[in-house]
Protein backbone atom coordinates (compact mmCIF):
# COMPACT_ATOMS: atom_id res chain seq x y z
CA UNK A 1 0.00 0.00 0.00
CA UNK A 2 3.06 2.84 0.92
CA UNK A 3 4.70 1.64 -2.62
CA UNK A 4 1.16 2.50 -4.10
CA UNK A 5 0.85 5.33 -2.60
CA UNK A 6 4.40 6.43 -3.26
CA UNK A 7 4.13 5.95 -7.11
CA UNK A 8 0.76 7.69 -7.68
CA UNK A 9 2.48 10.48 -5.70
CA UNK A 10 5.49 10.40 -7.61
CA UNK A 11 3.06 10.03 -10.66
CA UNK A 12 0.96 13.46 -9.93
CA UNK A 13 3.83 14.82 -9.60
CA UNK A 14 5.42 14.50 -12.79
CA UNK A 15 1.81 15.58 -14.68
CA UNK A 16 2.50 19.01 -13.02
CA UNK A 17 3.83 20.69 -16.22
CA UNK A 18 1.52 18.88 -17.91
CA UNK A 19 -1.22 20.44 -16.76
CA UNK A 20 -0.85 23.72 -18.07
CA UNK A 21 -0.15 25.57 -14.68
CA UNK A 22 1.65 29.14 -14.83
CA UNK A 23 5.79 29.54 -14.69
CA UNK A 24 5.33 31.06 -11.22
CA UNK A 25 3.86 27.90 -9.89
CA UNK A 26 6.17 25.68 -11.80
CA UNK A 27 8.97 28.34 -10.17
CA UNK A 28 7.45 27.61 -6.93
CA UNK A 29 7.66 23.54 -7.34
CA UNK A 30 11.43 24.17 -8.75
CA UNK A 31 12.52 25.95 -6.04
CA UNK A 32 10.76 23.66 -3.50
CA UNK A 33 12.26 20.39 -4.72
CA UNK A 34 15.71 22.05 -4.97
CA UNK A 35 15.89 22.66 -1.08
CA UNK A 36 13.89 19.83 -0.38
CA UNK A 37 17.17 18.25 -1.63
CA UNK A 38 19.31 20.45 0.14
CA UNK A 39 17.62 20.30 3.31
CA UNK A 40 17.63 16.51 3.21
CA UNK A 41 21.34 16.64 2.95
CA UNK A 42 21.26 18.67 5.90
CA UNK A 43 19.35 16.05 8.00
CA UNK A 44 22.00 13.29 7.01
CA UNK A 45 23.82 14.93 9.24
CA UNK A 46 21.57 16.70 11.50
CA UNK A 47 19.46 13.74 12.78
CA UNK A 48 22.43 11.73 14.29
CA UNK A 49 23.32 15.12 16.63
CA UNK A 50 25.84 16.54 14.04
CA UNK A 51 24.09 20.22 14.29
CA UNK A 52 26.00 22.06 11.48
CA UNK A 53 25.94 25.71 11.50
CA UNK A 54 28.02 26.10 8.51
CA UNK A 55 25.98 24.09 5.33
CA UNK A 56 25.73 27.14 3.41
CA UNK A 57 29.25 27.03 3.04
CA UNK A 58 28.78 23.97 0.78
CA UNK A 59 26.24 25.49 -1.01
CA UNK A 60 28.22 28.62 -2.03
CA UNK A 61 31.06 26.06 -3.14
CA UNK A 62 29.27 24.38 -5.15
CA UNK A 63 27.60 27.71 -6.65
CA UNK A 64 30.06 29.44 -6.94
CA UNK A 65 32.57 26.90 -7.99
CA UNK A 66 30.31 25.94 -11.29
CA UNK A 67 29.93 29.46 -11.81
CA UNK A 68 33.20 30.86 -11.61
CA UNK A 69 35.14 27.84 -14.00
CA UNK A 70 32.49 28.85 -16.90
CA UNK A 71 32.90 32.37 -16.66
CA UNK A 72 36.45 32.57 -16.75
CA UNK A 73 37.94 29.47 -17.48
CA UNK A 74 35.35 28.59 -20.13
CA UNK A 75 35.02 25.06 -18.47
CA UNK A 76 31.28 23.64 -18.78
CA UNK A 77 29.83 22.83 -15.81
CA UNK A 78 29.60 19.17 -16.74
CA UNK A 79 33.36 19.17 -15.55
CA UNK A 80 32.69 22.04 -12.81
CA UNK A 81 30.06 19.60 -10.95
CA UNK A 82 32.90 17.07 -10.21
CA UNK A 83 35.54 19.55 -8.91
CA UNK A 84 32.84 21.54 -6.74
CA UNK A 85 31.88 18.47 -5.25
CA UNK A 86 35.42 17.45 -4.79
CA UNK A 87 36.32 20.80 -3.22
CA UNK A 88 33.19 20.57 -0.68
CA UNK A 89 34.40 17.28 -0.01
CA UNK A 90 37.92 17.99 0.93
CA UNK A 91 36.58 21.25 2.74
CA UNK A 92 34.64 18.57 4.96
CA UNK A 93 37.18 16.68 5.41
CA UNK A 94 39.48 19.48 6.72
CA UNK A 95 36.97 20.71 9.04
CA UNK A 96 35.18 17.61 9.84
CA UNK A 97 38.43 15.14 10.64
CA UNK A 98 39.84 17.28 13.59
CA UNK A 99 36.90 17.67 15.08
CA UNK A 100 35.34 14.37 15.20
CA UNK A 101 39.06 12.80 16.17
CA UNK A 102 39.58 14.99 19.27
CA UNK A 103 35.72 14.83 19.75
CA UNK A 104 34.75 18.20 19.22
CA UNK A 105 30.97 18.29 19.75
CA UNK A 106 28.05 19.47 20.63
CA UNK A 107 27.75 23.35 20.40
CA UNK A 108 31.26 22.89 19.72
CA UNK A 109 31.19 21.50 16.93
CA UNK A 110 28.18 23.61 16.09
CA UNK A 111 30.53 26.63 16.47
CA UNK A 112 33.02 25.50 14.01
CA UNK A 113 31.09 24.92 10.96
CA UNK A 114 29.54 28.59 11.40
CA UNK A 115 32.81 29.93 11.26
CA UNK A 116 33.59 28.04 8.50
CA UNK A 117 30.23 29.22 6.85
CA UNK A 118 30.80 33.07 7.67
CA UNK A 119 34.63 32.19 6.54
CA UNK A 120 33.21 31.05 3.05
CA UNK A 121 31.14 34.24 2.73
CA UNK A 122 33.79 36.64 3.58
CA UNK A 123 35.98 34.94 1.13
CA UNK A 124 33.55 35.49 -1.84
CA UNK A 125 32.97 39.02 -0.94
CA UNK A 126 37.01 39.51 -0.78
CA UNK A 127 37.25 38.04 -4.54
CA UNK A 128 35.01 40.35 -5.76
CA UNK A 129 37.03 40.76 -8.87
CA UNK A 130 35.61 36.95 -9.81
CA UNK A 131 32.68 36.68 -7.76
CA UNK A 132 31.33 40.04 -8.21
CA UNK A 133 31.78 40.44 -4.18
CA UNK A 134 28.19 41.35 -2.20
CA UNK A 135 26.53 42.20 -6.25
CA UNK A 136 26.96 38.66 -7.19
CA UNK A 137 27.30 37.48 -10.52
CA UNK A 138 25.84 35.64 -13.19
CA UNK A 139 26.43 32.70 -15.19
CA UNK A 140 27.82 33.73 -18.50
CA UNK A 141 24.63 33.09 -20.95
CA UNK A 142 23.92 30.16 -23.34
CA UNK A 143 20.95 30.94 -24.16
CA UNK A 144 19.22 33.70 -27.03
CA UNK A 145 16.37 34.61 -28.40
CA UNK A 146 16.84 31.44 -31.00
CA UNK A 147 18.83 29.32 -28.24
CA UNK A 148 16.42 27.91 -25.74
CA UNK A 149 18.68 25.25 -24.20
CA UNK A 150 22.35 24.85 -23.92
CA UNK A 151 23.68 21.00 -23.04
CA UNK A 152 26.91 22.06 -22.84
CA UNK A 153 26.38 25.03 -20.34
CA UNK A 154 23.69 23.18 -18.73
CA UNK A 155 21.26 26.12 -18.76
CA UNK A 156 17.54 26.03 -20.29
CA UNK A 157 15.03 28.68 -20.21
CA UNK A 158 11.60 25.85 -20.21
CA UNK A 159 10.64 26.01 -16.90
CA UNK A 160 8.90 22.61 -17.14
CA UNK A 161 12.04 21.25 -18.40
CA UNK A 162 13.99 22.04 -15.38
CA UNK A 163 11.03 20.95 -13.36
CA UNK A 164 11.91 17.44 -14.41
CA UNK A 165 15.77 18.25 -13.28
CA UNK A 166 14.61 19.19 -9.96
CA UNK A 167 12.72 15.76 -9.24
CA UNK A 168 15.30 13.97 -10.12
CA UNK A 169 17.52 15.95 -8.28
CA UNK A 170 14.99 15.47 -5.20
CA UNK A 171 14.61 11.74 -5.95
CA UNK A 172 18.17 11.40 -5.20
CA UNK A 173 18.24 12.72 -1.92
CA UNK A 174 15.11 10.82 -1.12
CA UNK A 175 17.38 7.81 -2.31
CA UNK A 176 20.42 8.22 -0.36
CA UNK A 177 18.13 9.17 3.07
CA UNK A 178 16.96 5.71 2.26
CA UNK A 179 20.26 3.98 2.00
CA UNK A 180 21.45 5.55 4.53
CA UNK A 181 18.65 4.55 6.93
CA UNK A 182 18.78 1.52 6.20
CA UNK A 183 22.75 0.79 6.46
CA UNK A 184 24.43 -0.45 9.43
CA UNK A 185 25.98 3.18 9.27
CA UNK A 186 22.66 4.49 11.22
CA UNK A 187 22.76 2.29 14.32
CA UNK A 188 26.65 2.86 14.44
CA UNK A 189 25.58 6.76 14.25
CA UNK A 190 23.10 6.40 16.90
CA UNK A 191 25.34 4.33 19.19
CA UNK A 192 27.81 7.45 18.42
CA UNK A 193 25.39 9.89 19.37
CA UNK A 194 24.08 8.92 22.56
CA UNK A 195 27.32 7.64 23.59
CA UNK A 196 30.46 7.80 21.59
CA UNK A 197 32.88 5.59 24.26
CA UNK A 198 30.60 3.12 24.43
CA UNK A 199 29.81 2.68 20.94
CA UNK A 200 33.97 2.77 20.72
CA UNK A 201 33.74 -0.23 22.73
CA UNK A 202 31.79 -2.66 20.47
CA UNK A 203 34.40 -1.65 17.49
CA UNK A 204 32.21 1.56 15.93
CA UNK A 205 35.22 3.26 14.08
CA UNK A 206 33.39 6.71 15.54
CA UNK A 207 35.61 9.20 13.58
CA UNK A 208 35.42 7.57 10.18
CA UNK A 209 31.57 6.72 10.48
CA UNK A 210 30.78 10.95 11.54
CA UNK A 211 33.16 11.63 8.53
CA UNK A 212 31.44 9.71 6.20
CA UNK A 213 28.49 11.31 6.85
CA UNK A 214 30.04 14.56 7.08
CA UNK A 215 31.89 14.04 3.87
CA UNK A 216 28.17 12.80 1.98
CA UNK A 217 26.04 15.61 3.38
CA UNK A 218 28.44 18.56 2.38
CA UNK A 219 28.35 16.67 -1.52
CA UNK A 220 24.97 16.94 -1.80
CA UNK A 221 24.48 20.18 -0.45
CA UNK A 222 27.19 21.35 -2.74
CA UNK A 223 25.08 19.57 -5.76
CA UNK A 224 22.35 21.62 -4.45
CA UNK A 225 23.96 24.71 -4.64
CA UNK A 226 25.14 23.96 -8.06
CA UNK A 227 21.10 23.21 -9.12
CA UNK A 228 20.09 26.54 -7.59
CA UNK A 229 22.49 28.67 -9.49
CA UNK A 230 22.16 26.75 -13.05
CA UNK A 231 18.34 27.34 -12.20
CA UNK A 232 18.51 31.01 -10.97
CA UNK A 233 21.38 31.78 -13.50
CA UNK A 234 22.31 34.57 -11.00
CA UNK A 235 23.99 33.72 -7.45
CA UNK A 236 25.13 36.18 -4.17
CA UNK A 237 26.72 35.92 -1.56
CA UNK A 238 23.59 36.07 0.84
CA UNK A 239 21.64 33.15 -1.03
CA UNK A 240 23.92 30.69 -1.23
CA UNK A 241 26.78 31.21 1.48
CA UNK A 242 26.75 32.59 5.39
CA UNK A 243 24.97 32.25 8.78
CA UNK A 244 21.53 33.55 7.58
CA UNK A 245 21.25 31.31 4.84
CA UNK A 246 22.87 27.76 7.17
CA UNK A 247 20.27 28.96 9.76
CA UNK A 248 17.36 28.67 7.25
CA UNK A 249 18.19 25.26 6.66
CA UNK A 250 18.23 24.29 10.53
CA UNK A 251 14.70 26.05 10.76
CA UNK A 252 13.30 24.35 7.68
CA UNK A 253 14.44 20.71 8.75
CA UNK A 254 13.00 21.25 11.86
CA UNK A 255 9.44 22.82 11.43
CA UNK A 256 9.19 20.23 8.62
CA UNK A 257 10.62 17.02 10.96
CA UNK A 258 14.41 15.93 10.31
CA UNK A 259 14.05 12.72 11.44
CA UNK A 260 11.01 11.30 9.14
CA UNK A 261 11.96 11.26 5.23
CA UNK A 262 9.74 13.84 3.71
CA UNK A 263 10.14 16.14 6.46
CA UNK A 264 13.04 18.39 5.11
CA UNK A 265 10.65 18.69 2.02
CA UNK A 266 7.66 19.65 3.71
CA UNK A 267 9.90 22.18 5.32
CA UNK A 268 11.35 23.55 2.04
CA UNK A 269 7.81 23.76 1.04
CA UNK A 270 6.55 25.29 4.47
CA UNK A 271 9.11 28.57 4.56
CA UNK A 272 8.92 28.58 1.08
CA UNK A 273 5.36 29.65 1.14
CA UNK A 274 5.37 31.87 4.30
CA UNK A 275 8.08 33.71 3.04
CA UNK A 276 6.13 34.52 -0.18
CA UNK A 277 3.14 35.21 1.91
CA UNK A 278 5.35 37.68 4.13
CA UNK A 279 6.11 38.93 0.74
CA UNK A 280 2.49 39.55 -0.83
CA UNK A 281 0.94 40.97 3.02
CA UNK A 282 3.91 43.28 3.80
CA UNK A 283 6.19 43.59 0.49
CA UNK A 284 9.89 44.71 1.65
CA UNK A 285 8.27 47.65 4.37
CA UNK A 286 9.24 45.87 7.05
CA UNK A 287 13.06 45.04 6.57
CA UNK A 288 14.08 41.26 8.37
CA UNK A 289 10.55 40.70 9.10
CA UNK A 290 11.06 37.08 7.74
CA UNK A 291 14.11 36.51 9.70
CA UNK A 292 12.55 37.30 13.25
CA UNK A 293 9.49 35.03 12.07
CA UNK A 294 11.66 32.58 11.56
CA UNK A 295 13.41 32.92 14.60
CA UNK A 296 10.20 33.04 16.57
CA UNK A 297 8.72 29.55 15.05
CA UNK A 298 12.40 28.37 15.26
CA UNK A 299 12.07 28.45 19.37
CA UNK A 300 8.30 27.53 19.13
CA UNK A 301 8.98 24.40 17.17
CA UNK A 302 12.31 23.55 19.08
CA UNK A 303 10.06 23.80 22.70
CA UNK A 304 6.53 22.78 21.79
CA UNK A 305 7.19 20.33 18.75
CA UNK A 306 11.00 19.19 18.01
CA UNK A 307 9.88 16.41 16.12
CA UNK A 308 8.24 18.60 13.13
CA UNK A 309 5.08 19.18 11.65
CA UNK A 310 5.06 16.05 9.51
CA UNK A 311 6.78 13.99 12.35
CA UNK A 312 4.13 15.17 14.78
CA UNK A 313 1.41 14.19 12.10
CA UNK A 314 3.41 10.91 11.55
CA UNK A 315 3.17 10.03 15.24
CA UNK A 316 -0.35 10.68 15.37
CA UNK A 317 -1.52 8.41 12.56
CA UNK A 318 0.89 5.96 13.86
CA UNK A 319 -0.80 6.18 17.42
CA UNK A 320 -4.43 5.88 15.47
CA UNK A 321 -3.27 2.98 13.45
CA UNK A 322 -2.01 1.12 16.74
CA UNK A 323 -4.09 -1.84 17.50
CA UNK A 324 -5.79 -1.13 20.96
CA UNK A 325 -5.23 -3.83 23.79
CA UNK A 326 -7.60 -5.73 25.29
CA UNK A 327 -6.73 -4.07 28.52
CA UNK A 328 -7.92 -0.78 27.01
CA UNK A 329 -10.48 -1.71 25.09
CA UNK A 330 -12.06 -3.48 28.26
CA UNK A 331 -11.74 -0.31 30.89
Amino acid sequence: MGRLANLIGLVALLAVPMLGVSDYVLHLGITILIWGFVYTAWSLMGRFGLVSLGHGAFLGIGAYTVTMLWNHAGISPWLGIPVAVALAVLVAVLIGYPCFRFRITGHYFALVTLALGEIVLMLIVALRDWTGGSLGVTPASALSADVSFSLVALQVSSKGVFFYVAVGLWLLGLWVWKRVDSSMARYALEAANEQEDAAASVGVDVTRTKLTITVLSAALTALGGIAYGQYQLYINPETVSGIAKSLEIVFAVIAGGMYVRLGPTFGAAFTLLLAEGLRVAFGHDVHGLDGTIYGLMLVIFIIFMPEGILGRLARLWETRRAPTSPRTASA
